[in-house]
C-alpha cells in the first residue's frame, strides 16, 4: 500500500474486563427482556396467522384458465371468479387474527436490534477488531425487515378487505397496489441485511467464547433463514432468541455459562483435538494403584500398609 494512501489503523487492546462486566451486568436484563420478547411474539403471531389460514379452501373446481377467460372475453361474457378472488372473498371476513399476529410479528423483529445491540458490544469489548458494519446491517435490517413485512402484509389484508368481488386479475391488482410492492422491497433489503449481521455476529461471538459453538453455528443457520424460505415462521429464530435469553442472565442448566462472560475477556472455545487431548490428560490413569490406608501397628511405628496387605492378615488371623 502507497505511504501517501490513508492507513486504517490497527485495533486497540481489548477493553478493560471491569468495565466489561459492569456494562453488561447493567444493561443484560433489557437484552434479556428483549431476546425473550422477541421469541415469544414471533411465535405468537405465526400461530395466530397460521390458525386463521388453517381453513382456506382450495376452490380447486372454480379454477379459471387462461383459455377459460379468452373464450369468455371473445363471448362478451363477465369472466366468472377464480381461485384468486374466492379466496379474497373468504378471508375478507377472517383478517382480525392475522392483521394482530402481522402486528406481534413485526414487534417480535424489532426488538431483535436489542439483541443484536447487546451481543455486538460484548463481543468487540473482548475483539476490538469487530467491524462496526454488523451493527449497522443490525440496525437497518431488524427495522427494515419489520417495517417492510408489516407494511406488505398489512397492505394485503387491508386490500382483501376492501375488494368487492370480481376476477382473478381484478383481486391480484388489488391485493398488490403500491404499499405491497414498497414494503416487499424493504422486508427483502430488510431480509439480507440482518441475515448477514446473525451471521457475523455468530462467528465472531463463538470465536470469543461469548457463545457455544452450537449457539454460534445456530446464529449462522438463522441468518442463512432470513434470506432463504427455510423458516419462514420464524421458529428456528424464536428458539435461538430464547436460549440467548438465558445465557444472557448467566443461567443455564448446570451452570455452564460460556466462561467468557464471567472473565469479561476472551475465552476462545478450544479446538476439538485441544479438548480431546486436555480431556485425555485429566482423566485418572487405567492402571491406578490400590489405595494405602493407614494402621496403627502394634508397635506403634505407625507403618502404612496396602488394603491387599489388610486383607491377607485377616485371612490368616482366621
Amino acid at each position: 500500500m502507497s505511504p501517501l494512501l490513508p492507513q486504517k489503523a490497527p485495533p486497540g487492546p481489548p477493553q478493560d474486563p471491569t468495565i466489561t462486566l459492569a456494562w453488561e451486568a447493567a444493561n443484560r436484563k433489557r437484552a434479556a427482556a428483549c431476546a425473550w420478547t422477541a421469541a415469544l411474539l414471533t411465535i405468537v403471531g405465526a400461530m395466530l396467522s397460521s390458525f386463521a389460514l388453517a381453513g382456506l379452501p382450495t376452490f380447486d373446481s372454480a379454477a379459471v384458465t387462461a383459455t377459460d377467460a379468452m373464450r369468455e372475453l371473445i363471448a362478451g361474457n363477465p369472466i366468472p371468479p377464480g381461485k384468486v378472488s374466492l379466496r379474497a372473498e373468504w378471508l375478507s371476513s377472517r383478517l382480525t387474527m392475522p392483521i394482530i399476529g402481522t402486528v406481534f410479528y413485526g414487534i417480535g423483529s424489532l426488538l431483535i436490534f436489542g439483541v443484536i445491540v447487546f451481543l455486538f458490544k460484548a463481543t468487540r469489548a473482548r475483539s476490538p477488531g469487530f467491524g462496526q458494519l454488523t451493527l449497522i446491517a443490525g440496525a437497518v435490517g431488524a427495522i427494515a425487515f419489520a417495517v417492510g413485512r408489516t407494511v406488505a402484509q398489512l397492505s394485503y389484508f387491508f386490500a382483501i378487505a376492501d375488494f368487492s368481488g370480481g376476477n382473478n386479475l381484478q383481486a391480484t391488482e388489488a391485493q398488490t397496489g403500491g404499499a405491497f410492492v414498497a414494503g416487499q422491497y424493504l422486508w427483502q433489503l430488510g431480509a439480507f441485511a440482518i441475515g448477514f449481521a446473525f451471521v457475523m455476529l455468530g462467528l465472531n461471538a463463538m470465536r470469543v467464547g461469548l457463545l457455544t459453538r452450537f449457539m454460534g453455528v445456530m446464529a449462522m443457520v438463522v441468518g442463512a433463514t432470513f434470506i432463504l424460505p427455510l423458516d419462514q415462521q420464524g421458529v428456528l429464530r424464536a428458539f435461538w432468541l430464547a436460549i440467548v435469553g438465558f445465557i444472557f442472565m448467566l443461567r443455564w442448566p448446570g451452570g455452564r455459562i460460556p466462561p467468557a462472560w464471567l472473565s469479561g475477556k476472551s475465552e476462545p472455545w478450544p479446538s476439538m483435538a485441544a479438548a480431546r487431548a486436555q480431556k485425555e490428560a485429566g482423566s485418572p490413569p487405567d492402571s491406578a494403584p490400590a489405595p494405602t490406608l493407614p494402621t496403627a501397628s502394634g508397635n506403634g511405628s505407625g507403618d502404612v500398609e496396602t488394603a491387599g496387605q489388610l486383607r491377607k492378615k485377616r485371612k490368616r488371623k482366621r
